[in-house]
Formats: C-alpha cells, structure tokens, sequence
C-alpha cells in the first residue's frame, strides 16, 4: 500500500448522537454549536453600527444615568455651576469621541487601549493598560448592575430596598447566561429595551427643557448671580476649582467611550467605516442625553433624596398632574433600569476580549483566548461574572463607591491610550506634514483625562480609589510573574530540544521499512505543532516498544481562538497552517523511514476534536496505540495546573471510556 501523506479535515461539528442530560440542557441554555463549514458564519455572528451602538454603546450612553448626578451633587448648593459643566461635557465627550475614532483608524484589529499602549509604548505600557481594563470591565458590570437596581427600586417603598443585592445577582446571572449563548444573541434580545430608553428619555428631556423655557429669562438671571456670588465668595480660582471637582467627579459620564475601539473584531466589514460610524452614534446619544439631563436637574431645582436617584425625582416632577402620570413615570424608570443591565453587557463583550489579548501575549492565562463551542470566550465571560459578583457583594450596591472605582481605571487607560497616540504622532513628525493637526486632538484628549484622572484620586483616593489602584497593581505584579514563567518555559523546551530538533531534521533519510498496512500496529501521535515536544514523543514511541509499530498516522486538531477567528479567510489560514505542520512530522517519519499518514480537524475545542478523530481513527486503524506528550513542570505544580492545559489528560480519560489505549511521554522541564 502506497503511503498517504495527505491531509484530511474532518466534520467534527455535529452534534452528538445520544447527548446525556448535561449537555441538553447546556444546549438548551447556551445553544447548539456553531459549525465552523459555514461560509456565513462570521457575517452572520458580526455586528452592523446599529447593533454595535446598541451592544458596545450602551455602556455610554447607560453612564448618563448616574454620571451627570454624580456631578450635580458635587456641586451641592452651587447647583448654577451645572451650566458650565453641561458644556463641558458636551466638550468632552466630541473630544474623546473624535480621538478614539483616529484609534480606530490606526488599529483596525481593535484591542483598544491594551494593544495601543502595547504597540505604540512598549510591552509595560500595554500590561498596565490591560490590567485596568480588566479591572474596569468588572467594574463596568457591577455599576450598571447596581445603578439598574436603584433605578428600579426608586419606584417601590424604601422597604424593597433590602431585596436590591438579590435582584442584582440575578441581572447579572442573566446576562452571564445570554453571553454564553453569544454576542449578537445577547444584543438581539436586548435591543427592545435600547429602543424604549432612546424614546423615554428623549422624551424626559425635551420635556423637561420646553416647559422650564418660559422661565428661562429668570433661571439666566438666577445663574448670573448664582456666579456673582459664587465668585465674592470663593473667589475666580476657588470657583473653578469647584466647577473643575464636579466635572470630575461626573467622570463616569464619560466611561464606555472606548468600547468601540476595543470591541471592533465583532463588527461586521468594513470594520474602520462601521466603527467610527458607531462611535458617532454614541457620541451624539451621550453627549445629548447627559447634558440635557444636568440641565433639567438645575431647571427643575432638584436635590437628593434617600432612596430616589435624581432622574426619578425628574420622572416624577414632570408626570405629576398628568393623566396616566404614573405609568410614564414607571416605563420611564424600568426603561432606564433596563438600559443599565444593556449597559454591562459591555463588560461581558469587551473584557473577555481584553483578557484574550493579554492570553495570546502570554501575559493571562493561555486558556482565556479559548473560544467555545458557540464562539464565545467562554472563560473569560465566567471570570468576569464572578469577580462582578464579588465586588457587588464587597461594595453592598453602593453606586457612588463603584463609580469612584470605576471612573480612576477608566481615565487612567484614557490616558495612556492619549500618551500613546501622542507619542506616535511626535515620532511621524519628520515623515507626515499632516501631524499637528493630527496630534492635537490627542493632546487634549491627554489634557482632559489626566484632569479627571487626578482630581478623582485625590479626591477620593480614601472612599475607594486605593482599592483600585492596588487591585490594578497587584494584578500587574501577577502577569509579569505569568510572562515571567512562560518565557522561562519557552527557553527550557528550546534548550532541551533544539539538538533533538536538529538531529532529527538533518541525516541521511532510512530505507522505508515497508509498505503503509492500516492492519499492522500503528503508532499514533497528537501533536499540536511542530516542536520538539512532539518529536520527543514520536521518539519514545519506538523507543518504549521497540520493533512493534509498523506505520505512524499524526493527528492534530487546528484550534480557532480569539486571535484567530476574524473570518472565513482566518479559517481557511489555520487549515493551510496545520496541513503545513503535519506535512512536516510525515516528512521526519519519511526520512526515519516509517510509513505515514496525518488526520486534522479544525474546532474551538481541542479535546472535543480530538477525542472524535481518535475513535474515526480506531475505525480505520484497529492495532493503533494512541500517544500524546506531556510538559510536566517539576518544580512548579501549581503553575502546571493553572497555566498549561491539561489536555493530555483529558483525552486520555475520554478514549479509556471507548476502550482506547493511550500513553502519555512526559516532557521534563527542571
């Protein structure tokens, strides 16, 4: 029989033939796997502007639920001040809009703040920028959470407010379990509630506007002195520093901004058009919605009130007298409460994708750039559910803690986003004419963020802000040790095998010892790539018994990962790569002179794949022992089990149920 060096792929993603109870209602929960053969897929998965406003631009436009009132209280009795920071806000949030979008132009890969700082500052710049996005998105769930349960509950007795921790663990539940099943699944559902807050609250606003508008000669004139005396009082610098605290203290207003950017790999091609198209949308709904509301706040002289957020005291004000009054007042706040939990779902989008960026760099985990069967990042979307929920629990829902917390990791990835398309600019200086014109948006960009940056960890530094910046700290500390231990691998595997590699690679090739006979004991080996763990264990094969096998099939399964699902084209790339790898081991065995044959499928799930292949492959192959290598860490069993997977393991567990031997040849490294 004529030796077979081809490669086959396999359809490996059905579903199973008799699935037990577990995995129907994990189906039944999440949905039935995607198939990788349709040519649809990503189109079909991706994002169009309207549903990534609604997706990623909902954790802006939700912050002017609670931004704009974290910034009217600041103000306290200089309520007249809240003119001045409507315009600035305003300001700021074109500015920053306008500056992601020259991000998006120059990254079109997405990856936001992490991979600008990465690329454009150095590997430090980008771990410090990728830690407080993870912390920031963890954040981003467990404020608009808490913020959605306040505004639910503003409309029930004060007495319901002991049930708001339940009702928030429940929200995110919910949403952890729709971002399983999928991105555009989560945002399809949650599209009619976007809908319902555009509608109410444009209402809210324009409301609120046109009927103060007869009495808008006398709330100028209230403002005039307001300032008047305001300024004899604290004089031109003490009220700048005030209006300035509001204005960054309302910092949360502005949080979201850069979903965009970082979520761009999910929006459907062109990605730039589309993605500076959505961070439009956002800007416009943001800018209007939280300025507006600051201005109503100070129209309708409102103040704070135990159990009421401040657009339920405007809610109810405009609604009283008004038939069905209370009926508006209860969509409006539902509505509100509703685009909230909208709003956390950027953290389910964007901080898996952040983890998954760090994973591929080996800075997190290696696990977290996995993406499941539905093509979600399964890992990452647990990990940012659980850790939301720990920080609800240590903040009890309190919104005005989380937001300092919040606001201190938003502004400061800001800022090393802004530094870094700075940085860049400079450098272009001698090569592009265009570049102060193109750098000054950055520039005040910079100059707004550290503004707000600053004056929230100053002013809060004691009411939470530590907790930021050292959970951000710490978590820096913990991926350097990380990269520290993967580099430290790499390096052992090189040196241990690279005169095994090169041994093997050069020589005379052997005389085959025969013809390729599927009857005959076969030898068969799982590999990942081509390295010297995998030839390492090919050798040992032999080498453990001796003038037994007659022929050797290598198996391995192309894994779609984070980093490389961005389209038909990224599947068909990962086919032509693991044929490649393959082509390489049936090469080796030709010069060894071994008869051989390859199998390859391509899945989100390596073990899954594999053990399908195996089990097509006793069929085919009814004397195979089956082979797989293994880094055993001797020193460090604990980064062993959390840092490498545990796949030759798994596969093995999995064929001993079918009766299938395998042995696994462990790869030392001391």
């Amino acid at each position: 029989m004529i030796p077979d060096h081809s490669t086959r792929g396999a359809n490996t993603h059905g579903p199973n033939s008799n699935p037990g109870l577990l995995e129907r209602t994990r189906r039944f929960l999440l949905g039935p796997p995607r198939d990788l053969n349709d040519r649809s897929l990503f189109r079909r998965i991706s994002l169009i502007p309207l549903l990534a406003w609604i997706g990623l631009g909902s954790d802006g436009l939700s912050s002017s639920c609670y931004g704009p009132e974290e910034a009217f209280r600041a103000l306290g009795q200089h309520s007249y001040l809240a003119i001045a920071i409507a315009t600035a806000t305003t300001f700021t949030v074109v500015i920053i809009s306008i500056a992601y979008s020259r991000v998006i132009e120059h990254f079109p890969s997405g990856g936001g703040g992490y991979v600008v700082a990465h690329k454009l500052l150095g590997e430090n710049a980008g771990v410090v920028s990728g830690c407080a996005l993870f912390v920031d998105y963890i954040l981003t769930i467990t404020v608009s959470i808490a913020s959605a349960g306040d505004a639910l509950l503003s409309m029930l007795p004060l007495e319901f407010q002991r049930w708001k921790i339940f009702v928030e663990f429940a929200m995110i539940l919910m949403l952890l379990v729709l971002n399983l099943r999928g991105v555009k699944e989560s945002v399809l559902a949650l599209t009619p509630i976007f809908v319902i807050f555009i509608v109410t609250h444009v209402l809210l606003i324009m409301t609120g506007l046109l009927l103060k508008a007869p009495e808008i000669h006398a709330t100028a004139a209230n403002v005039r002195s307001g300032f008047s005396g305001g300024f004899s009082a604290l004089g031109g610098a003490g009220l700048l520093m005030l209006a300035v605290r509001g204005y960054s203290l309302g910092g949360g207003t502005y949080t979201g901004i850069e979903a965009v950017s970082n979520g761009l790999p999910i929006l459907r091609e062109p990605r730039v058009a589309n993605g500076k198209r959505t961070m439009l949308y956002m800007a416009a709904s943001l800018s209007f919605t939280a300025s507006g509301l600051l201005l109503c706040y100070l129209l309708w002289d409102l103040h704070p009130a135990p159990g009421k957020t401040l657009n339920a005291l405007l809610a109810q004000r405009l609604a009283s007298g008004v038939p069905l009054g209370g009926v508006l007042v209860a969509v409006t706040l539902l509505a509100e409460g509703a685009l909230l939990v909208v709003g956390a779902q950027t953290g389910f989008v964007d901080g898996p994708r952040v983890l998954a960026n760090m994973a591929l760099d080996s800075w997190m985990p290696r696990r977290f750039s996995a993406l499941s069967d539905r093509l979600t990042m399964r890992n990452g979307i647990l990990i940012m559910g659980i850790l939301s929920l720990v920080v609800l629990l240590y903040t009890r829902g309190d919104v005005r803690q989380i937001v300092v917390m919040y606001s201190i990791n938003v502004f400061l990835t800001f800022s090393i986003t802004e530094f870094a398309m700075c940085h860049f600019w400079l450098g272009e200086r001698t090569h592009r004419g265009d570049w102060l014109r193109k750098i000054l948006i950055h520039v005040a960009g910079l100059v707004l963020c550290l503004t707000i940056l600053l004056f929230t960890v100053f002013e809060k530094f004691r009411e939470g802000g530590w907790i930021t910046l050292a959970v951000t700290g710490l978590l820096v500390i913990l991926c350097h040790l990380i990269h520290r231990h993967y580099l430290y691998v790499g390096r052992k595997l090189y040196r241990l095998y690279q005169e095994l590699v090169a041994a093997a690679e050069s020589g005379a090739p052997a005389p085959l010892r025969g013809r390729f006979d599927p009857s005959q004991p076969t030898a068969v080996v799982l590999v990942a790539s081509y390295s010297g763990v995998g030839i390492h264990t090919m050798l040992n094969a032999f080498r453990m018994i001796p003038d037994h096998f007659q022929n050797l099939v290598f198996v391995s399964v192309g894994v779609v990962d984070s980093g490389g699902f961005k389209g038909e084209k990224s599947l068909q790339a990962l086919r032509a790569q693991t044929g490649k790898t393959l082509k390489k081991y049936t090469g080796l065995a030709d010069r060894l002179g071994v008869p051989s044959t390859a199998r390859y499928a391509i899945g989100t799930d390596a073990i899954d794949e594999t053990e399908k292949l195996c089990l097509q492959i006793m069929k085919e192959f009814p004397q195979a022992t089956f082979f797989a290598g293994k880094i055993v860490l001797t020193g460090n069993r604990w980064a062993e089990a959390i840092l490498h997977n545990q796949s030759a393991f798994a596969i093995q567990k999995r064929l001993e149920v079918h009766g299938v031997p395998m042995i696994i040849i462990p790869a030392l490294v001391q």
